[in-house]
């Protein structure tokens, strides 16, 4: 049996690790190239060289610490449900994840740059042009010099929503960067809340355990990290598509449907959840047992419903919002990044190097364009697969849910940590098989390390990620250690 530590030592890590980034965000996050925290303090010297440095030191090993310390909670919550109650089990799950969010709020942003991608892309509209047309280096200011160089000649390709927060954040603070940040801090922390509010309930309206609902979907690193600390967008959108689920989960479709349909305005990913609702409204209207007719009847005019209210939805905060239907030729724009979380990326580096055994020059980027058509298809194919696969009843419809978006995110061509978000948030609700809880933990674990504080990845950096992989396998192996007992039966 493995020794566990204590609930209160797996606190104390998982606060001092949050503690520790946001202490080294400020010198080795993704900190502004002009100004920022530590210009303002006359304590510059600290962003570069030694004082970089020393900073980075202290956020990788908070990142570690925050890692280590949410490991050991899960040991906790997920102990066997007679030692302790599973109220006092939730009720450390929540403690955990605020007391590790609290000092991110007060970070620099984290893991990436996008957040002033976001302001720069709001003060585009405001000023009155088109970023789905032009890219942002038409409309120069401060905000332009924060945004990465791969960024500035590229279009967007989130929805009017996104747009709309942009313009009124910008036309809030004007030019200022740093209000900027603290303003989208603040959306993404309200996102955020959003999510750990809704999925225990998700959890107890599918017979699931609240509490490792809310460690392994909302406390888990990866979300606090790239939720909080990186401030996108997904943060949002996820609390939408949460309450959304909670509203079907209640047989409340209508209102369910316009929340879902709202997060397909911040981003087309959340669609992927519309035609599980379908299923949820079958099974509500027309269960198993009832007749064909019905059952058909039934099923037409939940997907007529479904597209309907969804699609007047997106109009409307496309008409609200004063922008246009671009953001939709735009989805697929962004296409520069490559790293082998993308299963087309991942294939093409594998498939490369052996063409290149015959013809020296043969370019990578030809079998990286065939890789990511074939990923489409699959994708397109293993969507619908698993929309099928999946209809039996709510927790399966949930289950099917979580795993579209994995399909959606392994054979896309661009794939970054925090797509993840919408698939990991609900990942504990339908009470997973251990193998997948492990599964979970240790690609969690792996996914968290994997990226320095200013969003550079490790992915090609073996000496780094072959301990993450380590850590991710032992991670798993921790949280629920192997019985020989076999555990019950998934339904």
């Amino acid at each position: 049996m493995t020794a566990r530590l204590s609930p209160t030592a797996a606190w104390w890590l998982g606060t001092a690790g949050a503690a520790l980034m946001m202490v080294g965000s400020f010198g080795a996050g993704a900190t502004r190239n002009r100004g920022g925290v530590l210009d303002a303090f006359g304590i510059s010297f600290l962003s570069y060289g030694h004082g970089r440095g020393l900073l980075n030191i202290a956020l990788t090993a908070g990142l570690v610490l925050l890692v280590v310390g949410w490991v050991a909670a899960g040991r906790f919550v997920l102990a066997d449900r007679t030692e302790p109650g599973v109220r006092d089990r939730f009720e450390f799950a929540k403690a955990s994840l605020w007391s590790a969010t609290a000092p991110l709020l007060l970070a620099a942003p984290l893991m990436s740059r996008d957040v002033y991608s976001y302001l720069m892309q709001g003060a585009m509209v405001r000023d009155g042009f088109d970023p789905y047309s032009e890219g942002a280096a038409i409309n120069p200011g401060p905000y332009l010099l924060e945004v990465s160089h791969d960024w500035r000649n590229t279009t967007t390709p989130y929805g009017p929503l996104h747009l709309w927060i942009g313009n009124g954040v910008t036309s809030f603070v004007g030019d200022n960067v740093m209000a900027g940040i603290i303003c989208y801090k603040f959306i993404s922390l309200a996102g955020f809340a959003t999510i750990a509010w809704a999925v225990p309930r998700i959890a107890r309206r599918l017979g699931g355990d609240p509490a490792l609902a809310l460690w392994l979907g909302v406390a888990n690193p990866v979300m606090l990290v790239h939720m909080v600390g990186g401030m996108h967008n997904e943060s949002v959108m996820v609390g939408l598509v949460s309450l959304g689920l909670v509203a079907c989960l209640s047989r409340r479709f209508l209102l369910g449907t316009v929340l879902i349909g709202v997060a397909v305005s911040l981003k087309a990913t959340a669609a992927v959840t519309l035609p599980f609702v379908v299923w949820m409204a079958l099974h509500c209207y027309a269960p198993e047992g009832t007749r064909l007719t019905r059952r058909v009847g039934v099923f037409m005019a939940a997907g007529f419903a479904v597209v309907s209210a969804s699609v007047a939805t997106v109009a409307a905060v496309t008409l609200a919002s004063g922008t246009s239907w671009g953001w939709l030729a735009e989805i697929s724009g962004n296409s520069k990044v490559v790293n082998p979380l993308s299963g087309a990326t991942l294939a093409a580096e594998a498939i490369t190097p052996f063409l290149q055994l015959f013809d020296e020059e043969f370019p990578y980027n030809t079998v990286l364009g065939v890789t990511r058509t074939i990923g489409s298809v699959l994708m397109l194919a293993g969507l619908v697969a698993v929309w099928w696969l999946f209809r039996q009843n709510e927790r399966r419809n949930v289950m099917g849910m979580a795993l579209a978006y994995m399909v959606a995110f392994v054979f896309n061509a661009v794939t970054l940590p925090w797509y993840f978000a919408s698939s990991v948030s609900v990942a504990g609700t339908f009470t997973p098989a251990r193998w997948l809880t492990r599964l979970t933990v240790g690609l969690s674990v792996i996914v968290a390390l994997a990226f320095s504080g200013s969003g550079n990845h490790h992915f090609y950096n073996v000496a780094w990620m072959l301990p993450a992989l380590i850590a991710g396998w032992c991670a798993a192996a921790y949280v629920l250690p192997r019985s020989k007992t076999p555990s019950p039966a998934r339904a």
